[in-house]
């Protein structure tokens, strides 16, 4: 796997040292061995202060109870997983009857997964199919009808710490073509860092360091609500600290989005609109 790949094993890493917490946020008994020794070397290689940032437990929180909102009370059965990485919610969340989900990553990534969990002799909690991809190059979409995926059907998305790898070119062919397959009425969950945090002299070693690593954070956006009506979606976005998306473990005040120059991220999720007319559920 290459060094944005393998940012998969860190978070697998992260999402275990979380789940042995007493306060944990959620609970993922498989992250230990998907991390395994190579993950647990990065995270503990982080700096302290990223080590302890709650950014990655909340934002995890915060898209299983939304896939759970939207598979449980709006009754979406497709669900799909972009970059999924070392993701385990086919196998931890509690699924409604009939939810078919997709894991799209890169080929060598899910061969990886797929030998630990069966390994761990791990069953999914609903119809998990994964498909090994280059989101950026294949013609994913043909594959994804192929492996029985119906665009004319609503579904779910998940674009978790996936963008911010890529450039801005990359950010917009991929949301174009994610177009192309999610009908209207369909629900996206992304995360986006903001511009503004790609340029903070406050992360300027980090980010030298995520260089360094060869992963570096590539893309940002001041206005997700923008980027995203461009491709047909209303947009509800949230930062980590404010109502919803906080669970008791944001310990900073949330700068309001009028201050510039503050380093910030996003928690986003959106409806797919029909002609303009579909307004995002709550």
């Amino acid at each position: 796997m290459d060094a944005i790949a393998g940012t998969a094993l860190w978070t697998a890493a992260a999402r275990a040292r979380e789940s042995a917490r007493p306060d944990r946020l959620f609970d993922d008994p498989l992250a230990e061995a998907l991390a395994g020794e190579e993950g647990f070397l990065q995270l503990d290689a982080e700096p302290e202060e990223a080590q302890c940032n709650p950014w990655l437990p909340i934002r995890t929180r915060f898209f299983d109870d939304w896939l759970e909102q939207v598979t449980m009370r709006h009754g979406l059965r497709q669900v799909v997983l972009v970059a999924a990485g070392m993701d385990t919610r086919a196998f931890r969340l509690a699924w409604p009857a009939g939810v078919t989900l997709w894991e799209f990553d890169r080929p060598a990534l899910l061969q990886r997964k797929e030998g630990i969990l069966t390994a761990a002799r791990a069953t999914p909690a609903c119809d998990r199919r994964t498909l090994g991809v280059d989101l950026a190059q294949d013609d994913w979409p043909a594959r994804l009808r192929a492996a029985g995926f119906d665009a004319t059907a609503p579904s779910a998305w998940l674009a978790e710490g996936f963008f911010h790898y890529l450039d801005a070119a990359a950010v917009e062919r991929i949301l174009a073509t994610l177009a192309t397959v999610a009908a209207p009425g369909s629900q996206l969950g992304v995360d986006f860092l903001a511009c503004d945090l790609l340029t903070s002299p406050w992360m300027a070693g980090y980010l030298h360091l995520l260089e360094r690593r060869g992963a570096p954070w590539r893309f940002g956006t001041n206005e997700p609500e923008a980027l995203l009506a461009r491709h047909g979606w209303q947009a509800l976005v949230r930062q980590p600290g404010e109502e919803g998306a906080n669970f008791g473990r944001w310990p900073w005040p949330v700068t309001p989005r009028d201050l510039p120059g503050f380093p910030r991220c996003f928690l986003v999720t959106a409806r797919r609109q029909a002609n303009g007319s579909e307004h995002l559920s709550s």
